[in-house]
C-alpha cells in the first residue's frame, strides 16, 4: 500500500504544481496572459496527473480488494515486485493518454477569443472558444472518459461491492470494524476525487458552466491535495507510533 501511497503523493503534487505557480504568478503580477506553448503544455501534465491518479485509486481498490477478500494470498498476489510493475503500467498509461487529447486541442483554430474564461488551461474553456470544429475533441472525449475514467471507476466500484460483503460476512463486530479502517480511508478519496470530476467533466459540452467549473476545479486542484494526507495519517498507526515517538522527544 505504501508504494501506491508514495505515488499518489507525488501525483498531487505534481498536478497542483501544474497550475498553482502559474495561478499565483498571475495573482501576484496582475499579468493574466498565458502563451499557446505554456498553456498545452499545462494541458497535457494535467490530463496526464489526473489519469495517474484514477488509475493509481483503482490499482489502490485491488489492493485493499485482495487484503480483505484474499488476506492469506496477500504476500503472494501483492508482492513489492508486483506493486512496482503496476505502478510503471499506470505511469506508462498516464503519460500517452494525454497525446491525442493535447493535438486535437493544439489543432484548434482561436479566431474570435483569446480570452480563456478560467484560472487554468482546460479541456471545456478551450472548446468555448474555438472557431473550429469540436465534433471529433467531444467523441474523444467520451471515449477516453470511458475507457480510463468510467472503466476505472466501475473497477473501483465493484471492487468495493466485493469488499463490503466480505466484510459483511465477518462475524465479530471487532472484526468488521478492523477491516473496514484498512479501506475507509480510500474510501473517502474515491468518493470525494470522483464527486469532483463527475461533476466536470462526465457531462454534455451545452451545459458548460465557467462558475460551477471553476469551484470545483479549485476543489480538485487545491483542496484534494491537501485533503489526500490528512485521510490517509489520521487512522494510520505508523503515523501515530511516529508522532508519539516525536512528540515524547520534544517534551
Amino acid at each position: 500500500m505504501y508504494i501506491f501511497l508514495c505515488n499518489l503523493s507525488f501525483t498531487d503534487i505534481a498536478y497542483t504544481s501544474t497550475i498553482l505557480p502559474k495561478l499565483l504568478a498571475m495573482l501576484f503580477t496582475q499579468c493574466k496572459s498565458i502563451s499557446f506553448l505554456e498553456c498545452f503544455i499545462q494541458v497535457y501534465f494535467f490530463l496526464s496527473f489526473a489519469c495517474t491518479e484514477v488509475l493509481l485509486l483503482a490499482a489502490m481498490a485491488y489492493d485493499r480488494y485482495i487484503a480483505i477478500c484474499h488476506p492469506l494470498r496477500y504476500s503472494i498476489l501483492m508482492s513489492q515486485k508486483r506493486c512496482a510493475y503496476l505502478a510503471i503500467a499506470v505511469w506508462i498509461t498516464s503519460l500517452l493518454d494525454p497525446v491525442i487529447h493535447t493535438s486535437l486541442i493544439a489543432n484548434l483554430s482561436f479566431c474570435s477569443s483569446y480570452n480563456i474564461d478560467h484560472f487554468y488551461c482546460d479541456v471545456s474553456p478551450l472548446i468555448t472558444i474555438t472557431c473550429s470544429d469540436t465534433f471529433t475533441i467531444s467523441i474523444w472525449n467520451y471515449i477516453n472518459g470511458t475507457l480510463i475514467g468510467i472503466s476505472s471507476f466501475t473497477y473501483t466500484l465493484v471492487s468495493y461491492v466485493f469488499i463490503i460483503t466480505a466484510i459483511l460476512n465477518i462475524h465479530s463486530a471487532g472484526g468488521r470494524r478492523k477491516a473496514f479502517s484498512t479501506c475507509a480511508s480510500h474510501m473517502t478519496s474515491v468518493i470525494i476525487f470522483y464527486g469532483t470530476m463527475i461533476s466536470v467533466y462526465i457531462r454534455p459540452t451545452s451545459t458548460y458552466s465557467p462558475q460551477q467549473d471553476k469551484f470545483f476545479a479549485l476543489l480538485y486542484v487545491v483542496f484534494i491535495p491537501m485533503l489526500n494526507p490528512l485521510i490517509y495519517t489520521l487512522k494510520n498507526k505508523d503515523f501515530h507510533h511516529v508522532f508519539k515517538k516525536l512528540n515524547k522527544k520534544s517534551h
